[in-house]
């Protein structure tokens, strides 16, 4: 099996235990599968912050230690090497040596782009971009924002089972973007009975600010939420609870939410870990989210990494259709809608079998997102 470099934000993203997890699910999976998996991450030295929020050095950052505690809870800590920039420091192997390392290596996946070291990747033979975000990747390229580091790939993947296909209006930027499923390694997710609340964990506005392209502004996760905010009050069976990072400008919208039903955590308390994220996941009835604006408006076909551990653990998942009820089996476990009274509808549909949604649940999640099935079929286009 091949030698395979992944590179992806942990540390740049400490404290968010769903993020950890994609993270996690390609390294694991693909260890799974037999392939030698290093993986490596870049951090630049503005980004290193202490543990409240103060930029800091990077010895002494919350990013390192964070890194540093998730790779040691999942048995990688002679595989994974944080690296400082260009390779000034770095937590886990020398950069000498981890060059040397990455020289063997048959394949980069480079999640989202985050790693673009020269002097690693022009040691590595052929490399694979991964998108986790359809809709502001090619909307950024094609106006000449390089952002997403796009270049120097030899083939492009991303989770909007949409693009290229007619009905989505993403551009292409030129590229072939070849669909993959986000991988959730079973045995890590098992099921799990019983359960409370609708659940979700997110970000009010999400990581980026509205795209605008030929004159039209994409909306974001918080458009989408402002139309189904009286959920709770229309399905009264059970709670909604979201683990929600929301800014301080913003209160309006956090009273709105409340006086509507709605309970928030705080995600750095609730899921600051992929262990915490689990058991939030785990202690749900069901997942309730709604999706980015621009996931939604351009039929991307975008799924959520998310949703894929409800299902996982047998989960239903009530979620906005972005386009994905093209490719995959919905009704019964997971449960798209476009508008409030859909999602009022499909609420109602799980509490009336919550057995029946949760078997369909995981029979799709080890049908369609297994990682052993999602990453063989991606290490075969992948590799050529």
């Amino acid at each position: 099996m091949p030698t395979v470099v992944v590179g992806g934000a942990v540390a740049n993203k400490h404290l968010n235990g769903g993020e950890a997890w994609v993270r996690l699910s390609w390294i694991l999976g693909l260890r799974r599968l037999g392939c030698r998996v290093l993986f490596v991450e870049q951090i630049d030295p503005a980004a290193c912050v202490d543990e409240h929020g103060r930029q800091t050095a990077f010895a002494g950052s919350a990013n390192r230690r964070y890194f540093d505690d998730v790779m040691t809870q999942f048995g990688l800590t002679g595989s994974a090497t944080l690296v400082l920039g260009s390779g000034e420091a770095t937590s886990g192997t020398d950069f000498g040596d981890l060059l040397d390392a990455v020289s063997d290596a048959d394949l980069l996946v480079n999640i989202s782009g985050n790693l673009h070291s020269p002097d690693l990747m022009r040691r590595i033979r052929r490399k694979a971009y991964v998108d986790l975000d359809p809709g502001f990747t090619q909307f950024w390229e094609v106006a000449g924002n390089r952002g997403a580091r796009l270049a120097g790939h030899d083939v492009y993947f991303t989770v909007g089972e949409s693009i290229g296909t007619d009905g989505c209006t993403i551009p292409t930027a030129g590229l072939d973007w070849r669909p993959v499923p986000p991988p959730v390694v079973l045995d890590e997710w098992p099921v799990v009975t019983g359960g409370d609340a609708f659940t979700t964990v997110g970000a009010w506005r999400g990581a980026f600010g509205p795209v605008v392209h030929e004159g039209h502004t994409y909306g974001l996760k918080v458009h989408e939420f402002r139309k189904v905010i009286e959920l709770p009050k229309i399905v009264r069976a059970a709670p909604f609870e979201i683990a929600l990072a929301i800014h301080p400008g913003d209160d309006q919208d956090r009273d709105a939410l409340v006086a509507n039903g709605w309970r928030l955590t705080d995600p750095r308390a609730e899921t600051p870990g992929p262990l915490e994220f689990r058991d939030f996941v785990q202690r749900s009835r069901a997942e309730f989210s709604v999706a980015q604006g621009i996931y939604v408006e351009t039929r991307s076909g975008w799924f959520s990494d998310r949703t894929v551990r409800y299902l996982a653990s047998g989960k239903p998942a009530l979620v906005q259709d972005t386009g994905f009820s093209r490719f995959y089996p919905v009704g019964e476990g997971l449960v798209p809608f476009r508008t409030l009274d859909e999602a009022a509808t499909g609420a109602a549909s799980i509490l009336a079998d919550p057995a029946g949604h949760s078997a369909a649940a995981r029979a799709l999640a080890e049908e369609r997102f297994d990682s052993d099935k999602v990453l063989a079929r991606f290490l075969e286009e992948a590799l050529g």
